[in-house]
C-alpha cells in the first residue's frame, strides 16, 4: 500500500482547483493506494486562499518555529498541523510505507516549498505533512 497526494490521483483538491492528475505515476503504482489530502482534512475547501510556511519548513512547523500563514495573513498553523496528523493516522492504519507527493505545497511539498513571500519563489525543504511522514518513517518521493 502506497499513499499518494490526491491531486496526483486526480481528486480537484489544490487550492486554486486545478486538475494535475498524474496518469504516469497512476499507471505504475496501480490499485493499491490512497489518496490523501491533509489540506482537506484540515478543513479546507477548494477554491482557498492559498499559504505558505513563514520561518522555516514543515519540520520547523512541527517543532514550534515557523507559522504558516495564509495570502490575507491568517495563521492556520494549528488547522495544518492537525490536517497532517489526520492523513498521517490514515497513512498509519492503512499500512501505507511509502507516499508520493508534489513539490511546493505547505502540506505536501516534498523537496522544495514556497519560501513564505507569496511570490512563487521556492526554496529547498518539506511541507508540514511530508515532515510528519518522514519523522514517522515513511518514505516519501517526490513526483
Amino acid at each position: 500500500m502506497v499513499a499518494v497526494s490526491s491531486c496526483l490521483a486526480g481528486i480537484v483538491c489544490r487550492y486554486n482547483a486545478v486538475d494535475i492528475y498524474n496518469a504516469e505515476l497512476m499507471n505504475s503504482i496501480g490499485e493499491d493506494y490512497i489518496p490523501i489530502c491533509p489540506e482537506l482534512l484540515a478543513g479546507f475547501g477548494v477554491p482557498r486562499l492559498p499559504f505558505e510556511i513563514t520561518g522555516g519548513s514543515g519540520e520547523d512547523v512541527l517543532d514550534g518555529h515557523a507559522r504558516v500563514i495564509k495570502k490575507d495573513g491568517t495563521d492556520i498553523t494549528d488547522a495544518v498541523i492537525a490536517g497532517a496528523e489526520k492523513a498521517l493516522q490514515i497513512c498509519v492504519e492503512s499500512g501505507a510505507a511509502k507516499a508520493y507527493l508534489r513539490h511546493g505545497s505547505p502540506t505536501c511539498g516534498c523537496g522544495h516549498i514556497y519560501d513564505g513571500t507569496f511570490s512563487g519563489a521556492m526554496k529547498p525543504g518539506n511541507g508540514v505533512f511530508t515532515a510528519l511522514l518522514n519523522k514517522n518513517g515513511i518514505e516519501t518521493v517526490v513526483v
